[in-house]
């Protein structure tokens, strides 16, 4: 699994804007929901990753922060794969700094600009079922579908494939993510990833989060988990 595979995953955005005047009720109510950005928040990453053909996996946990002044990480706890943990994690943690600066995440957002929708109806889980199909190829989008609890509009959970490879290595990367609120700010929690990838075959990814703060509000207490060796 490729760096900018990850990274690409790992900034895909939760941000809403004015719908078009041909929506559904409950678009209506998911572009109606007024959600900025979290100003600020610190977390702690806990990133998995591997590689049945090569057998080789590792993982990481990582304190990560963002505010006005940027994206920071401490990598504090990992073990596994040397090639997984600094040709993937490293650099990706890297890249993300580098993308926030450069406000990628704009380019991420569930808008009209960026998406067509289409209402799919309720699901068995009870969550509305809405398609979202990109309006260009980007690495940062995604052909799948977005699942709403119905009462709000509020987002619950995102699947699909990116609508543009990130790399000639990897193909057909298939995602989901889960988001939440925490402090009243909707925040991922969790990402998982699958991606076939030239030569290596099938490779996985997996992070989830864990809230210390989100604007300044004390959320968690969360505590890295410590290495074998």
């Amino acid at each position: 699994m490729t760096r900018g595979l990850i990274c690409g995953l790992v900034m895909l955005a939760a941000t809403t804007s004015t719908p078009r005047a041909e929506t559904s009720a409950i678009l209506q109510r998911f572009f109606a929901i007024d959600d900025p950005a979290p100003l600020s928040y610190r977390a702690l990453r806990h990133l998995e990753a591997g590689n049945g053909r090569f057998d080789s996996t590792a993982w990481m946990d990582v304190w990560t922060e963002a505010d006005a002044s940027g994206f920071r990480y401490q990598i504090v706890a990992e073990e596994g794969s040397d090639y997984i943990r600094t040709r993937v994690f490293r650099e990706t943690l890297k890249s993300e700094h580098a993308m926030w600066a450069s406000g990628a995440p704009d380019r991420a957002g569930f808008t009209s600009e960026n998406y067509v929708f289409e209402d799919r109806g309720s699901r068995p889980d009870g969550l509305a079922c809405l398609t979202i199909r990109p309006r260009r190829k980007d690495v940062l989008l995604v052909d799948g579908s977005i699942f709403l609890d119905p009462h709000d509009g509020d987002l619950v959970r995102l699947e699909g494939r990116l609508s543009k490879s990130p790399s000639f290595w990897a193909r057909h990367v298939d995602i989901v993510r889960h988001y939440r609120r925490i402090a009243g700010v909707r925040m991922p929690i969790s990402l998982e990833s699958v991606a076939s990838v030239l030569i290596a075959g099938t490779s996985t990814f997996r992070m989830t989060y864990e809230y210390e703060n989100v604007n300044g509000q004390r959320v968690g207490y969360p505590q890295p988990r410590i290495a074998s060796r």
